[in-house]
């Protein structure tokens, strides 16, 4: 691609900031950023505006351990774009949390946004913990230290956290209680993805999973394939891969491939799906052993031939190294980057739809929406009305998209890309600048 210059002559489009890893999540968000700034023709004052976030803040989280001694965890909250309307995002806990991975995914929450067409901006949030060796006293603790060293950030107005990975409805529970407790009022609608108890949202919960679904419908017919006569393989069975898998079994697709960490699982008749997701109940959460399937490894299940991929599980699992030996005809993303920048040539090369992640995994920001309208307004809504709204909004989005593919003949990940951008960058010209 050229290095764009402005009239000066300064380049810019590859001057984000530091180079990084080439397969990062954030330098793979930045190359498709700038391929959409190319196309956009963006000039160098909005490159810049939109490519920096709003805000980081790292904090320090002590807390007192079971143990009387006191241990200091890393936190992180990240608002990368309030042109749209008070940023959203999730918060994760993982002992990999880092500030550069919050940046990329905050970017990516600020297009998916854009895309669906939630008033809301850009943001992600973490603690770098490992959840599996808290005791619930202490994950309580971290969690309310870490929501009073943002009570300046956090606010129904300004940045609304959800559930990521490691974190659930009971960590958003714990945060709307430590925000409304300084607020001296119950205040439901600064984090979503509560218990329905506190104002949660009916279909929240399977809402990823089943936005997943619906763009994989929507791209099948575009290739002309009916959903009874597909095969699926799903990487990943938590909440977006199970839920996922579930649901396209429900359409009569054949999934033949299922995993988690543990490792995968392949029937080429077909995996029964509702007794896939009785056995992982069973067995804690877990797949493995499970007994009605060919036992792969997760890098074996990428290169099934199938009709549907979807990656559900963590970034980056399809690179350069192994893009050439994918075998399906679309890649659905249920997870975020799982798809390196440097492996989409070589997808599109070999004539693979790609549903980009900023469009198929946005259910769950979509009914998070629902939700916070939901508590704003006082009245709830039935899961069906929910359902049929994200359906819809997702239908939507995707045929929005794909009519930006046609017109710039680009692949459907670029045109996320340069829809969501324009949007922002043309919201930001009619508010202008503040100054």
């Amino acid at each position: 691609m050229p290095n764009k210059k402005n009239n000066s002559g300064a380049g810019y489009y590859k001057e984000p900031g530091p180079k990084l890893d080439e397969e990062s999540p954030f330098e793979s968000m930045m190359e498709r950023f700038r391929f959409a700034a190319e196309i956009l023709d963006l000039d160098e004052g909005m490159f810049q505006y939109l490519s920096s976030p709003v805000k980081q803040v790292t904090v320090s989280v002590p807390i007192l351990m079971d143990s009387g001694n006191i241990r200091v965890f890393q936190g992180y909250r990240v608002i990368h774009n309030n042109i749209l309307g008070p940023s959203k995002g999730g918060i994760r806990y993982s002992p990999d949390v880092n500030l550069e991975e919050v940046n990329a995914l905050a970017a990516w929450m600020t297009w998916k946004c854009a895309i669906v067409n939630v008033p809301f901006g850009g943001a992600k949030g973490g603690v770098r913990c490992d959840p599996n060796e808290l005791s619930d006293g202490e994950l309580e603790r971290l969690t309310r230290r870490y929501t009073a060293n943002m009570l300046e950030v956090f606010g129904p107005d300004r940045d609304i956290p959800a559930p990521d990975m490691n974190t659930d409805e009971q960590i958003m529970a714990w945060i709307m209680d430590t925000y409304s407790m300084n607020a001296h009022k119950t205040e439901t609608a600064v984090v979503t993805g509560k218990p329905i108890i506190l104002g949660g949202s009916y279909g929240r919960k399977k809402a990823t999973g089943r936005g997943v679904v619906t763009v994989t419908l929507a791209a099948l017919n575009k290739k002309g394939i009916l959903p009874n006569n597909c095969t699926v393989a799903v990487q990943g069975f938590g909440n977006v891969g199970s839920v996922t898998a579930e649901l396209m079994y429900e359409q009569g697709a054949k999934v033949v491939a299922i995993s988690d960490i543990a490792g995968g699982y392949y029937n080429e008749n077909g995996i029964d799906i509702p007794k896939a997701l009785e056995y992982a109940e069973e067995n804690d959460g877990s797949l493995e052993g499970y007994p009605e399937a060919e036992e792969i490894t997760n890098e074996e299940l990428l290169q099934i031939e199938c009709d549907v991929l979807i990656p559900a599980a963590k970034e980056d699992q399809i690179n350069r190294e192994n893009a050439s030996d994918i075998n399906a005809r679309i890649i659905a993303e249920g997870a975020n980057g799982p798809v390196t920048a440097n492996a989409d040539g070589i997808l599109e090369s070999k004539g693979i739809m790609v549903v980009p992640d900023i469009l198929a995994n946005a259910g769950g920001v979509t009914v998070s929406y629902f939700e916070w309208v939901q508590d704003r307004q006082g009245y709830f809504w039935t899961e069906e009305r929910v359902n049929r709204r994200l359906n819809r909004m997702m239908r939507d989005a995707f045929d929005q998209l794909f009519k930006t593919k046609e017109k710039y003949d680009i692949t459907l990940r670029q045109a996320a890309y340069v829809f969501g951008i324009n949007k922002v960058a043309m919201t930001l010209k009619r508010r202008g600048l503040y100054a």
